[in-house]
């Protein structure tokens, strides 16, 4: 039987992307997905796995209540369970230790950190990958593949309107929840986070519950187009609002120059947490 590994996530395009590093580089891996811990735990009653990797911040059942009712289960107690989470704060890892962990994974990561830390985790377990794993290729650079949309069949995305069509609909966020439907024009701050600890500070344009469009300066070190990242939005008094998961949709100069210090950049926003569309929706709102 070849190696089965589970990934839970709320947001589609993080389980894609893992999913298609996991199929690129393990031979006959065969890969499960789930949008939330819940249904993860289904799956896992009618099926064993060989590694499960799983988001910490989702609905319905979070990734540390998925881990305890693993660990719970009469054959769960052995299984590697790796949390992935937005938050890489030692308290956090310190409670996912706590709750039986194998290994945790910080967002945003890129193809080798994942990569690494899946190939400890069946070698530990015994299940070292067949010969002919290939190695990622992306050098740092998280997922920067045109195909990671389109499930590999090599068409690019139709070009779209960032800001057309913003309900919350869209991704997936419970009814009972006010969408926005226009964006706002802001004059708020964020960190955008990637993988390799690069960070990049801006300074919000608009933003939807599907989009941000902000600006930041201009390095040799920028973000790349579909590159996955952490967006920490702040507040007036520079605390923390939200950490929210998304990716580049576009990057282009701020000013028709070739010189221009600025860049605009345009991340869309990957989750499917009501909770998080419920605390953007209330920022948006006094925006």
């Amino acid at each position: 039987m070849g190696i089965r590994i589970l990934v839970v996530d709320d947001a589609t395009f993080i389980r894609d992307m893992i999913k298609k590093q996991l199929r690129d580089n393990i031979p006959g891996v065969e890969v499960f997905d789930a949008p939330d811990g819940a249904r993860a735990l289904a799956q896992l009653k009618g099926q064993s796995v060989d590694l499960i990797l799983s988001d910490w911040e989702m609905p319905n059942m979070t990734g540390a209540e998925l881990l305890t009712a693993v660990r719970a289960m009469s054959n769960g107690g052995a299984v590697p369970f790796v949390m992935i989470s937005s938050r890489g704060d030692r308290n956090h890892i310190v409670k996912a230790i706590e709750l039986g962990v194998s290994d945790y994974l910080t967002k945003p990561f890129s193809a080798d950190e994942l990569l690494k830390k899946v190939f400890k985790q069946l070698k530990l377990a015994g299940k070292t990958p067949m010969q002919g794993v290939r190695t990622a290729t992306t050098q740092g650079i998280a997922f920067a593949s045109v195909d990671v949309l389109t499930s590999g069949g090599g068409t690019a995305p139709k070009p779209v309107n960032p800001f057309a069509n913003n309900s919350a609909s869209v991704l997936g966020a419970k009814p009972d929840i006010k969408a926005v439907d226009t964006p706002k024009t802001a004059k708020g701050k964020a960190q955008l986070r990637f993988s390799n600890n690069r960070t990049f500070a801006c300074v919000i344009r608009e933003m939807s519950l599907q989009l941000m469009s902000c600006l930041m300066q201009r390095t040799d070190d920028l973000p790349t187009v579909f590159e996955q990242t952490v967006v920490d939005i702040e507040t007036g008094d520079g605390s923390n609002l939200a950490r929210v998961n998304g990716y580049v949709h576009s990057i282009q100069a701020g000013e028709n120059r070739a010189d221009t210090s600025v860049v605009k950049i345009v991340i869309r926003f990957v989750d499917n947490d009501a909770e998080k569309f419920e605390t953007l929706s209330n920022y948006i709102a006094q925006m």
